[in-house]
């Protein structure tokens, strides 16, 4: 559908319930989108910088992906195809309402399929499947700064940021060898993004971190609460902070795989059974799992 024949589609003329009224392409004002739109060519620029922007009121808390969902409706288009996925996986709560109401105000077309998807709206995970120079990846992130950790003034880390002023952070890693003998952050592992900022690559586990590393698909990052949009641009080198006896490792699988899919090479949920004692595993991008099982069973 061509975007001029929005306003004709939801002047209230159909009589239809399928569609609301009294709002543009989108839900967001064109004045809103193109703000949050120059807001993304800048972090464009500037890979890892965190560009202030006026984030708007959503009808979702915030905290659950406004910030996000911003970036979606500023950027989608009516031949779009999106994706949402919470956690990995396409049935969550959270990805399906807002799958549904970006359908909705935009009338676009929803997948499950990440090869087939244009625009993906992700939270805490990367799709297994490798993406394309085509596709966007928007993903939602609860705490933007990276150096929150070490230093809580808002004012000093953007000194920090400004004067690449990093010691805090390294020590803070060192700190964590003496007293646990290993790197223990789990999950929001500090990265350095075009070997300039310290950027925090959102929730994901670290098995998601060489991911972003010279990828071809376009990252965003959206932050509603704290009003931040940061992004790594295709074919920018993303290196996780190491040292040279401690480097960089992600989570261990080795002799696990999927109970549904049989799948080895995938971030596994593992999932105890309270009755019996078991462990399963199982992976947590679900429709990465529902496309093996279905090419199994061909």
């Amino acid at each position: 559908m061509p975007l001029h024949e929005w306003p004709k589609r939801n002047d209230g003329q159909d009589n239809g319930s399928e569609h609301r009224v009294g709002y543009p392409f989108g839900f967001m004002d064109e004045g809103a989108k193109k703000e949050i739109r120059r807001a993304i060519l800048k972090a464009v620029a500037i890979p890892g910088y965190q560009v202030p922007y006026g984030s708007r009121e959503m009808p979702i808390a915030r905290g659950w992906g406004t910030g996000g969902l911003q970036i979606t409706l500023a950027v989608i288009q009516p031949d779009d195809i999106l994706k949402v996925i919470d956690q990995g996986c396409d049935g969550s709560v959270n990805a399906v309402n807002i799958k549904k109401f970006v359908a909705k105000v935009a009338g676009v077309t929803v997948t499950t399929d990440t090869a087939e998807a244009t625009i993906i709206q992700t939270r805490h995970r990367i799709p297994e499947e490798p993406m394309t120079e085509e596709q966007i990846l928007v993903l939602q992130v609860p705490y933007p700064e990276a150096l929150r950790e070490v230093e809580p003034s808002e004012m000093e880390t953007r000194r920090m940021h400004a004067e690449a002023d990093y010691s805090r952070m390294w020590l803070y890693l060192y700190e964590d060898i003496v007293r646990y003998g290993e790197i223990t952050i789990s999950y929001r592992y500090p990265v350095t993004v075009n070997g300039r900022y310290i950027t925090d690559p959102s929730p994901i586990p670290r098995w998601d971190v060489p991911k972003l590393h010279m990828a071809d698909t376009l990252f965003l990052f959206g932050a509603g609460r704290e009003k931040r949009i940061y992004a790594i641009p295709p074919h920018t080198a993303v290196v996780p902070l190491e040292f040279e006896d401690h480097p960089f490792r992600t989570e261990n699988f080795a002799g696990k795989s999927c109970a549904r899919c049989g799948a080895t090479d995938s971030f596994l949920d593992e999932v105890i059974d309270n009755t019996e004692g078991t462990r399963s595993y199982f992976c947590s991008d679900s429709g990465y799992c529902d496309k093996r099982r279905e090419q199994c069973n061909r």
